[in-house]
């Protein structure tokens, strides 16, 4: 009888969890009917979660130039955030640099997390040795990469040409994963 009872329960519970995930789950998958008419209607929200308009920054580059999120409306852009130090981070760049150079429709905006750098003199030095050409931002009060919740580096966002985030990326990345990222948003 007891172990009838607890069978029951334990339907009951995982019928519940499996209503709960469904429910949830329709929400959170943002389907590009309602995104689209979402961005007709002018119904975005600034956010970091996929489907919300990525919040706007200023940063300088590493040459002092100031560069603004909304420079590049019109273009895909991966915005990565990374630190010279970090091992993920080092395998990832040769790839990044690989993709940037076979995609001019696509932009890589990749934003050194500054205030967790050890000498900031590395930074320069670890894009010349890497061969870096897109652009390199630096974060220095350490805002944006809060903002973005970089918590763990490298992240990476996946940003339509409408500003839209479509994906977040925790990890490192290769050539392969960016071109079918890409490929799946407008």
């Amino acid at each position: 009888m007891n172990k009838q009872i607890l069978v029951l329960v334990g339907l009951i519970g995982l019928l519940g969890w499996g209503v709960y995930d469904y429910a949830f789950s329709e929400k959170d998958n943002m389907n590009d009917t309602s995104l689209n008419s979402r961005i007709e209607n002018n119904d975005l929200i600034s956010g970091i979660k996929e489907g919300n308009l990525a919040p706007e920054f200023q940063l300088q580059t590493l040459e002092g130039r100031e560069v603004k999120l909304s420079d590049y409306k019109g273009k895909k852009v991966i915005l990565n955030f990374w630190a010279t130090w970090c091992p993920p981070c080092k395998a990832e760049m040769p790839h990044m640099q690989e993709f940037y150079l076979q995609n001019e429709n696509v932009e890589i905006l990749a934003v050194n997390l500054t205030t967790a750098e050890k000498n900031t003199n590395d930074i320069g030095k670890f894009v010349k040795d890497y061969g870096l050409t897109f652009p390199i931002l630096l974060d220095t009060k350490g805002d944006i990469g809060e903002t973005y919740q970089a918590f763990t580096i490298p992240t990476s966002y996946i940003i339509d040409s409408q500003g839209i985030v479509r994906k977040k990326i925790v990890g490192p990345m290769d050539k392969e994963m960016m071109e079918q990222l890409i490929k799946s948003i407008d």
